[in-house]
């Protein structure tokens, strides 16, 4: 006769029911998992936007001549696999997108900056194509390539749409590839309009639009479009942590973009294999607003409270042919040596100058050979100079 005792202890650990247990009721069977509910008919529609918007979007890796010796050794190497980190890897990635069914993408300056060469890869396929640069803007972060050798089923073309009317509140989506992870979006609003950052090589005060929807390093070059799918604006800046804007760092809801009516202006131009930079009028201004100043050293000066300030006149420049006057008396300032007593520019074409940026981003929607007329403060008189504007040098990079 079996022990039951035994036949007990073997059903347990069999985890077989036992003569004790056979009484004990049956567990009901999990949940299943049931199939979503429809989507309502605004995100579907979103959805639809965003799949379309990302089939234009463009993953740039670049590449740059470097010696053995400034190459880095990965911590694991073996001749089986390659090198992460070897002469033949990317060395910086950003985002851009197509602008023409001829193969034409905008991203930003910095993203192909001192890059040798250039590959790009489209959401719909693994493959890699080969860019060229064929107009670069550096005062505006603004790059044009040309993607080679890609079917024309896969250029898919953005439509750009003018900032003209655009308000705080609309809806933005962020395209790109923030820290590598290709075809990624994010969304928000609009925060400001009419904002004004530093940007391009030279940290030029520009327009720009601010939105929360999450930029990260990698977004650089993409777009930024509304919501129906049309490109508003450039992603190109976060505000760094630290304080400053930066194409480094980790987003904290800051986010500037170019508006994309700079970039449709200078497009023919890019297409033509321009190097584009800002028009001058070659004066060096105070880098401070008038308004900084105590009223006790603006009456030493004689000097308003609003305008742009010259301190000195480049020699055979625009502003030195119209006759501008640059400051005699050099002064310390915490930013720097700056020579009181010049000109002050209060107003050009009749629009008011407040700041020296507000002077800087009116000149740079111009474009050499343009003539703008200055109206300035010298002393206690004021006066209207014609200024005819020159183009700007372009400038050295370390990149």
């Amino acid at each position: 006769m079996r022990n039951p005792l035994a036949a007990l202890s073997l059903a347990l650990l069999l985890g077989v029911p036992s003569f004790a247990q056979s009484n004990t009721q049956t567990p009901a069977p999990p949940s299943t998992v049931q199939s979503a509910a429809p989507l309502p008919a605004a995100e579907q529609a979103l959805v639809g936007v965003i799949d379309q918007a990302l089939a234009g979007v463009l993953y740039i890796e670049t590449y740059s001549n470097q010696t053995a010796a400034t190459t880095r050794q990965a911590p694991f190497s073996s001749p089986l696999f390659n090198d992460p980190n070897g002469p033949d890897a990317p060395q910086a990635s950003g985002s851009g997108f197509f602008v023409n069914a001829a193969g034409y993408a905008l991203t930003n300056y910095h993203v192909v900056e001192g890059a040798s060469r250039l590959t790009v890869r489209l959401r719909d396929g693994n493959q890699t194509f080969d860019a060229r640069v064929v107009g670069t803007a550096p005062d505006y972060d603004l790059a044009l390539l040309q993607v080679q050798g890609v079917p024309a089923a896969q250029i898919r073309p953005l439509t750009l749409a003018s900032g003209e009317n655009l308000r705080v509140g609309q809806t933005t989506i962020a395209l790109g590839a923030p820290f590598g992870f290709q075809f990624t979006a994010t969304s928000g609003i609009v925060s400001a309009v009419e904002r004004t950052i530093p940007t391009g090589v030279r940290s030029i005060a520009q327009r720009a639009i601010q939105t929360d929807a999450a930029i990260n390093p990698g977004n650089s070059g993409g777009p930024l479009v509304n919501s129906a799918g049309q490109v508003i604006g450039i992603n190109t800046q976060i505000i760094n942590p630290n304080g400053g804007p930066s194409d480094i760092g980790t987003n904290i809801g800051l986010g500037f973009a170019i508006p994309i009516d700079t970039a449709a202006r200078l497009l023919p131009r890019l297409q033509a294999g321009e190097t584009i930079v800002g028009p001058i009028i070659g004066v060096a201004l105070a880098p401070f607003e008038l308004g900084e100043l105590t009223q006790q050293a603006r009456t030493q000066y004689n000097l308003p409270s609003e305008g742009a300030l010259i301190s000195q006149v480049t020699p055979n420049s625009p502003a030195s042919t119209a006759g501008l006057r640059g400051g005699t008396q050099r002064q310390s300032t915490p930013y720097g040596a700056v020579f009181f007593g010049g000109d002050v520019i209060t107003a050009v074409d009749g629009r008011a100058v407040r700041t020296p940026d507000e002077l800087r981003e009116y000149l740079f929607g111009r474009r050499a050979g343009d003539i703008v007329q200055l109206t300035i403060r010298r002393g206690s008189e004021t006066l209207t100079v014609p200024v005819t504007l020159a183009a700007g040098t372009p400038p050295a990079t370390n990149r």
